[in-house]
């Protein structure tokens, strides 16, 4: 749904919420969870999707027939699409995930033909005059990143950013990428994605080689880039770094780097005393978030010094290892309700959201907002007992209250 605040952004949430690595399951999770949201916030008005289409899902939709379906049912519903989920490759939900879930990555061939499919797809999809958006894997996962890794995944953006041209050439469709920062990843920060498109993907001897490649001079090719490349900002990761919203914003636009879409999310956040009798309460709450679905990244401040850990039980066993310690503040990657400003004793990062989603209600920060809180299913029961739509239509509606948006603000 597009919104009434500053550049009219369009919101909507992510169907990675829900399982599903077919076309059919995709299909019938637009039908049925899309259509019932819809239903609840904008009946009256056209409602976008966030759309998670697995390798699996995209393969499928180029069957004959497939895409020409699809639409219809996107158009009879009342629906459209504006944005993809690029970034999980393969399956998502009901097995172990973890740092599987950034393969193939920016390293590998398969990412950028599964990239490549992707924006065919969305530009196929996309309402005239609406850009589109795809969010992805932030390069590779950061410890398998060896020598010479950073050229070949700017390498490989590049190569896929030709792609972009052609789609905009013969579709007339403007789709973009948006690596997507997050914890102990190659892009992990605001300013390590900062310095990457600086050094890889917009400097000059890169825009040469790319104008080479699609027939435009540097400058035109420069334009092309800077305005089809660019960073999804999610503020779960951020705030997991303990990154400030209004300064990774400023940093962005600095620099020229495009937020291609906001995804609108919140971590989990405790603080710890020092005292290893005081601590065991929350570590034993922090248990139950330790699932061996997804991959739960932990940052710990201590002062000013910042600790990282893999996945929250390495940061378990870490701490009640070392006993008595100063006390400290832990961010954990674990999607919780934008809604949820705790659960039970656990605190949340919401904080850092209201600040992003204040700037976003004064200032056109990105065209694409998405609620993302994809890990429902792994919530303990007790913080997710009302039904799914329940709880997205709840997200959506928090959203908008943030944004200052009243009942007439979507049309």
């Amino acid at each position: 749904m597009q919104i009434a605040s500053p550049g009219r952004p369009h919101l909507t949430y992510c169907t990675n919420i829900h399982a599903g690595e077919s076309l059919a399951e995709v299909s019938a999770a637009v039908g049925g969870h899309v259509v019932a949201v819809k239903r609840a916030l904008s009946p009256d008005a056209p409602f976008g999707v966030g759309l998670r289409l697995a390798a699996r899902a995209s393969s499928e939709l180029g069957a004959p027939g497939a895409l020409a379906a699809f639409q219809t049912m996107l158009r009879d519903q009342g629906l459209y699409v504006f944005t993809i989920n690029g970034f999980p490759f393969g399956t998502f939900h009901g097995a172990r995930v973890k740092e599987a879930v950034y393969r193939p990555d920016w390293l590998e061939p398969e990412r950028v033909a599964y990239s490549d499919r992707l924006a065919w797809q969305l530009a196929a999809l996309l309402p005239d005059g609406v850009p589109g958006s795809i969010s992805t894997v932030p390069g590779a996962f950061k410890p398998r990143l060896e020598a010479g890794g950073e050229r070949r995944i700017a390498e490989l953006v590049l190569e896929h950013a030709a792609t972009l041209f052609r789609v905009r050439e013969e579709t007339g469709k403007l789709v973009e990428l948006c690596l997507e920062p997050e914890p102990c990843c190659f892009l992990e920060t605001t300013d390590e994605a900062v310095r990457f498109f600086e050094e890889r993907l917009f400097a000059r001897d890169a825009v040469q080689r790319f104008g080479t490649l699609i027939g435009l001079d540097a400058s035109a090719a420069e334009t092309f880039l800077r305005r089809h490349l660019g960073v999804c900002l999610d503020a779960c990761h951020l705030a997991v770094e303990f990154e400030d919203a209004g300064a990774a914003v400023a940093r962005l636009d600095a620099s020229g780097v495009r937020i291609g879409k906001v995804q609108v999310t919140d971590a989990l956040a405790v603080r710890l005393s020092g005292d290893p009798r005081e601590d065991e309460a929350t570590f034993s709450l922090l248990e139950r978030f330790a699932d061996d679905v997804y991959l739960h990244q932990v940052v710990e401040r201590k002062g000013t010094e910042l600790v990282r850990h893999l996945d929250l039980p390495d940061a378990l066993r870490v701490a009640r290892a070392a006993g008595r310690c100063e006390p400290s503040e832990w961010r954990i990657h674990f999607h919780v309700p934008v809604f949820a400003e705790r659960l039970g004793a656990l605190g949340s990062t919401q904080p850092f959201l209201r600040d992003l989603l204040a700037l976003v209600s004064r200032r056109p920060v990105s065209a694409h907002l998405e609620v993302e809180t994809y890990t429902w299913d792994v919530l303990p029961p007790e913080h997710r007992a009302m039904d799914v739509n329940q709880g997205i239509v709840r997200e959506l509606a928090w959203t908008l209250e943030r944004l200052g948006v009243a009942g007439g603000g979507v049309s």
